[in-house]
């Protein structure tokens, strides 16, 4: 679904990204995987064409997206959770939740699967944005970015200050949404046993590099969770 062929990217004099290249399958989760400041960030803001590429190629669906701008990536059917949420504090659940169709026609309703992985949603329509907890904001964030139906979901560290019982919530609806075969997911996270248990495959950056890859059933084997401690 979304192919990324040897992505470079530049901050002043600094090389950001180095030559990244890897796939991100339909009906698949795949978890990228780093310490902070080595990378992830600019690379999905490059991936949401939030920063222009500086050299390399960004295929999804066959199309090439790379100078794509923004709102363009979203038509075609990319969703993205941002690390911190950013929801609209003082809109309703609902007016949140409305927000990601404004790609789409007017009067589309929104789909009941948000719903069903996440019935507090459906309870707080009325409530502000911002009286829910963070747990619930994250639940929110992720409901209004599957609202337009997207075809790859990008979500950037959703564990990020949640309670654990809400983060068993989000890996099932993760997964759920995995197996229906319609989406491909591209996970970035930090919380290793997270990642693991929902990784098809996996990604780990250091350095602005991919410097393992393999399959998510293989993670404790191949020595991730000692890469990232080193």
């Amino acid at each position: 679904m979304l192919t990324v062929d040897n992505l470079n990217q530049y901050y002043g004099g600094s090389h950001i990204l180095r030559g990244l290249s890897f796939d991100v399958p339909l009906g698949k989760v795949t978890t990228l995987l780093g310490r902070n400041g080595v990378g992830k960030t600019t690379l999905l803001k490059t991936l949401m064409g939030l920063v222009p590429a500086a050299s390399g190629k960004v295929t999804f669906g066959g199309a090439d997206i790379t100078r794509a701008p923004s709102h363009a990536r979203v038509h075609a059917g990319i969703g993205f959770v941002p690390q911190g949420r950013e929801i609209f504090p003082r809109l309703t659940v609902e007016e949140n939740l409305l927000m990601g169709l404004a790609s789409r026609p007017r009067g589309t309703p929104l789909p009941a699967r948000i719903f069903d992985m996440f019935p507090v949603l459906r309870q707080m329509l009325g409530r502000r944005g911002g009286d829910l907890s963070g747990g619930q904001q994250q639940q929110l964030a992720i409901g209004r970015a599957l609202a337009f139906g997207p075809r790859l979901l990008i979500l950037d560290e959703p564990t990020e200050g949640i309670q654990p019982s809400i983060i068993k919530d989000i890996e099932r609806a993760i997964r759920s949404l995995a197996e229906t075969g319609e989406m491909a997911i591209l996970l970035v996270e930090q919380y290793y046993d997270f990642a693991r248990s929902l990784a098809d495959q996996y990604l780990v950056m250091e350095r602005g590099e991919i410097v393992m890859r393999g399959e998510g059933a293989n993670m404790d084997a191949d020595g991730v969770r000692e890469a990232l401690s080193v």
